[in-house]
């Protein structure tokens, strides 16, 4: 429900290397040419399960906001 929800289980993720593989293994799948797939369903319930409470469009918006920052950075440099 905010986006300081996300931004927590983000936190925690980077913070949880074993909740981080959870993660990866359960949300995301490898594409052609190494691509990568995650499914926006299954990190919103995952982050349930942990107590984190947080819609698709919430995990979208902080998916972009993230980009714009790395996009930034490269401007920077």
């Amino acid at each position: 429900m905010s986006l300081t929800q996300v931004n927590a289980f983000y936190e925690l993720l980077i913070s949880e290397p074993a909740i981080y593989q959870e993660y990866y293994n359960k949300c995301c799948r490898q594409g052609f040419f190494g691509s990568y797939h995650w499914d926006k369903s299954k990190i919103i319930s995952l982050a349930a399960t942990l107590g984190y409470n947080f819609n698709e469009n919430e995990l979208i918006h902080l998916w972009l906001e993230g980009e714009q920052s790395y996009s930034q950075v490269g401007q920077m440099s």
